[in-house]
């Protein structure tokens, strides 16, 4: 049994299609098929029911997909920590992070591009629970979001600074000049949410029992996009404070909870190895200007 004949086999169980995994694979579909059937014969019973319209994955396939994905993972652990030796010099730092979180991140990418020009970043931007499925499938490294509500299974949330939950207003808004604000007076204003799903979103709801009462009169899934109208408008929005990090025209006034805190965390796979590259990039991220202040604001 070889690895590629492995990296043949997943890559059909992905598309279940011989043609399509043959065109991602860069193989002939005759060189993909001889691969299947040496790695069948060597198993011996068919991975695939194969029909003239269709390919779906047998009782055998079902049974090794998972041992299959840990092989060839533990297969590229191998080659990650080879490649470390280079002294960064070369690799792949793959980041999922959520829409909150990035203006936190913005500095780090900046410095480590300079400092590591031949390291590849790959920053992938979704709600927490896409990136969450990425990093239990190896499509990240690490994720940097706030602290889910409960512990995730076989995820490890590492601690990088505390936030609190804030009401969002532009700059000349009658709230800019606050300092706190209880949900009680929120519920005056009208207000443009992140959608649901989204971290500050679900944060909000955790605190508010019925949103519905709230005048609520936009969502949007875009964080930039919501900040761009704040400051054109007197709409109030509930997001994390560091979601307005280096934002101009924009001020967060506290809302006024019990334990308003959302601790901003670096997830990562329960006893995953962790490459040097990723160990320098969280290394600069927490000694960065952006986490530095947060962690100050608790001290």
């Amino acid at each position: 049994m070889e690895l590629r004949q492995l990296k043949y086999f997943l890559k059909v169980a992905e598309t279940l299609s011989f043609s399509e995994a043959a065109r991602l694979l860069y193989v002939t579909q005759s060189t993909l098929s001889q691969q299947i059937k040496q790695l069948e014969n060597e198993l011996g019973g068919p991975l695939f029911v194969r029909s003239s319209h269709s390919v779906s994955l047998s009782e055998t396939g079902r049974e090794i997909l998972p041992l299959a994905k840990q092989t060839i993972a533990d297969a590229d652990m191998c080659v990650a920590r080879i490649a470390d030796i280079n002294n960064l010099r070369t690799g792949t730092l793959d980041i999922g992070v959520t829409y909150s979180f990035s203006p936190i991140l913005t500095e780090t990418l900046i410095e480590f591009r300079k400092l590591y020009p031949d390291i590849k970043l790959n920053i992938y931007y979704k709600p927490m629970a896409e990136l969450m499925e990425m990093l239990k499938g190896r499509s990240v490294d690490f994720v940097l979001a706030f602290k889910p509500g409960t512990p995730m299974e076989g995820i490890e949330s590492h601690i990088l600074f505390q936030n609190y939950l804030a009401a969002v207003v532009r700059s000349e808004h009658p709230l800019a000049s606050r300092s706190e604000i209880s949900i009680e007076e929120l519920g005056k204003y009208s207000l443009a949410l992140p959608t649901r799903g989204l971290q500050a979103r679900n944060a909000f709801e955790a605190v508010v029992a019925d949103t519905s009462k709230m005048n609520i009169k936009m969502e949007l899934n875009e964080v930039n996009i919501l900040l761009a109208i704040l400051r054109r408008t007197s709409l109030v929005s509930v997001l994390a404070e560091a979601t307005i990090h280096n934002e101009s025209g924009v001020k967060a006034i506290r809302l006024d909870i019990p334990d308003n805190e959302m601790a901003g965390c670096v997830h990562t796979l329960k006893g995953s190895y962790r490459k040097r590259v990723m160990q320098e990039f969280l290394r600069m991220l927490s000694d960065s200007p952006a986490v530095k202040e947060r962690r100050n604001l608790w001290i």
